[in-house]
Order: structure tokens, then sequence, then C-alpha cells
């Protein structure tokens, strides 16, 4: 958050990156960098823009009928008003012109989670004769990082999910002969109950497919349209959750209810290895001090998936960025598939593991993990994060 206290910090970031300084710009709620940067009390529905100088005092840019949000801005920095678009287009000149300022741009859209400036803003301050790099790395560093408290937060929503996932799956198995097994509507009501008991809460889904559904990787049973949930079936459970204000945990569980066939048996353990090498390249780059870039990560994955000729099937990247705030975050993802991820997975910055395989109409397979880079090396949560498939 922009604060007195991380002022001179953020102020440091700049000038080592060569910056005049990091212009935020926000309208109606749309930028959500803005909006967890500054954490204003109150919705704006008027474009503002912040100026955050390498040097000096920031400066707010704010609508003339919408100055309650903005009540407790610092005596010290400056706030200034308009009411019309030329007063606002003079004030942002005033402010950028000549200089080199960062905002939430990503050239050529490579990282869609960053490119959160209308490019009609764009060429508004490269007229006023700027000139427009992307916030990237500073995203990374003062929007997506934990604290040691969100961390902890992290840590026991991830132990919470995990109890809750694997008993799910055995739940299914032990109702699946029975004369009345679960659908996955059912089940997925279950853990959302489970939630609400362990004070966990999330925001949609989870997500409770059986093999054919499963190939579907972002499907959702409803009460109208779910499937049965069987003996001899492959049974995916993805489920997020979080202490209240905490971080999220986001894992995904795999069960067989019954003997797996070797097919499933070796598409599970190709997305086994697949997480195993992200986890291996990350550990042993981060030990060894030297900066890894989501992109890498992705592709060390995908590189066991294609090897095992699985490669068609990994549709998908192989994992989002966790902020603070956010599920599916604007730090640094695990991608170079969907986006072209080039940010170092800094210190501070959490993501999920998860490759898949999705055979269309036949069976979806994948291990969901969650990762964080510490000071004291790499957290994978849950710590006892799935080995083999949870045979029932």
């Amino acid at each position: 958050m922009l604060r007195p206290e991380s002022l001179p910090e953020l102020q440091s970031a700049l000038d080592r990156a060569g910056l005049d300084g990091w212009l935020i710009y926000d309208f109606h709620g749309l930028n959500p960098i803005a909006v967890g940067m500054l954490q204003l009390p109150g919705m704006t529905t008027r474009r503002f823009f912040v100026f955050i100088p390498r040097k000096g005092t920031p400066v707010a840019i704010t609508h003339a009928i919408e100055q309650g949000p903005w009540n407790e801005w610092p005596a010290k920095w400056r706030r200034e008003k308009y009411s019309s678009w030329q007063t606002l287009e003079s004030m942002v000149s005033e402010l950028v012109k000549g200089k080199r300022v960062a905002m939430e741009y990503s050239p050529g859209d490579a990282v869609p989670y960053l490119d959160r400036v209308p490019a009609g803003v764009i060429e508004m301050v490269r007229n006023a004769g700027a000139t427009v790099v992307s916030s990237a790395d500073l995203v990374s560093r003062f929007y997506a990082v934990w604290s040691d408290e969100q961390r902890a937060s992290h840590e026991r929503a991830a132990r919470a999910v995990a109890t809750i996932g694997q008993e799910a799956i055995r739940l299914a198995g032990s109702r699946a002969d029975s004369a009345s097994p679960l659908t996955e509507y059912a089940l997925q009501t279950w853990i959302k109950e489970r939630f609400a008991a362990g004070g966990l809460e999330t925001d949609h889904g989870p997500i409770v497919a059986i093999g054919p559904n499963a190939s579907n990787p972002h499907y959702e049973p409803t009460a109208e349209k779910s499937a049965t949930i069987k003996r001899g079936d492959i049974l995916l459970v993805d489920l997020w959750a979080r202490e209240k204000n905490g971080v999220f945990a986001d894992q995904t569980w795999m069960g067989s209810l019954g003997t797996p066939s070797d097919r499933d048996k070796t598409i599970w353990f190709a997305v086994r290895d697949a997480r195993d090498a992200a986890i291996s390249l990350l550990e042993k780059r981060v030990g060894a001090h030297k900066p890894v870039r989501g992109g890498e990560v992705d592709d060390a994955a995908r590189e066991v998936i294609a090897e095992r000729g699985y490669g068609e099937f990994f549709i998908h990247r192989t994992g989002h960025s966790i902020d603070p705030r956010d599920l599916h975050g604007s730090g640094p993802h695990i991608d170079n598939l969907e986006t072209r991820e080039e940010r170092a997975l800094i210190p501070g910055v959490g993501f999920s593991i998860e490759p898949g395989i999705y055979l269309a109409g036949d069976v979806g397979i994948r291990s969901e993990v969650n990762g964080f880079i510490g000071a004291d090396g790499v957290l994978i949560t849950p710590s006892d994060y799935q080995k083999d498939l949870l045979v029932v």
C-alpha cells in the first residue's frame, strides 16, 4: 500500500529502475492494482491519477465531486482537483511531461493481469510528452508480495483445504456402492459446508468432476447438471478457500474409486512428475540464489508432459499468481503458454503449480499445489502434497 512509511522504499525502487515515477490510474475500480495500492474508503466513479515521483511527494489528481475517498490522503502530499477534461489533461501533462513513467501496461498485452490501463489513457500520457513503460516489476514487489501474517494464514488454510479435499474423495468412495451415491453437486455442497464450519471463505466453486467432466478444466456442477459418482470413476476435486482477509490456498486432489486403469495411472504419473519438475527447478534456482522466471517454471513442467506424449492435451498454463487480495492475482504467473511471463519470482510472491492432461470427453487429471518464495527458500503447500492417486 502507498503510505508515508512505505514511500522511501518505493522511491528507492524507482531510482534503481531509472524511472521518474509510477503513474497509477483508475476509473470505476477497473484497475485492481490501483484499488489495492491506495485502498480508498469508498468507491470512485470518476477518473483519477496518482503520481509517485522518484523524489518528492506523491500527487493525486481527483475529481471535484469525489473528495470523500481522499480525506485520508496525507496532508503533506499534493491533492489537485479537476472538473473538466481540459483541466485533467493539463494537470497530467504538468506532472509527466518529459518523464519516464511506469503504468499498468503490458506491451502487446503479453500479461493481461498487468494490462489494466486503457489504450486511450496511454495515448493521453504519451501525448503529454511522457515515455510509458510497464509497472510489472513494481507490481510484483509492492502489490503482490505476502506479509508474514499473510503467509501464516495461507499455511493454515492449506492444511484445512488438504484435509477437506482428501475427505471428500473418501466420502465419495464410501457412498459409490450404496443405494444413495453422491452426485458431483452434492459433494461440492458438502465441501462448502466444511469450509463454513472451519471459518473459511471462498468466492465460487469448488470443482468436483468425474472423468469425462474433468476433461473440461473449468467444469463446475450445478443442481441441474451433475453426474453421479460411481465405482470405477476417476474423481477430480479442485478446491480453494481462505481465512477472512487471508491468502487463498488452492489445491487439486485426484482419486480413483477402485483400481485405476493402466492408462489413467500413466497420465497421473506424467502430471505428478511435471509438477515435481517445476518444484525441482524452483528449489534449485532459489537455493542457489539465482533468478527464476515464471515462464521457465512453466517450460519445465510442460517438457515432462510433452516427453510422455501428452503435450497437446496440456492446454492451460502451469500456474497463476496468488496475491494477498486475489486467488488469480497480478503477480508473476507460472506461464509461457497463454501469456509471456518474463517476471522473476521474487521473495514474497505466491502462485499455484497445477499441470494437467485433458482427454476431451474421456478423462481429466490435474495436480495442484501452491508455491511461495520465502527468505528461507521455497515453501510448497500443503506440505504433504499428493504423491499417488488416492485409491478408494
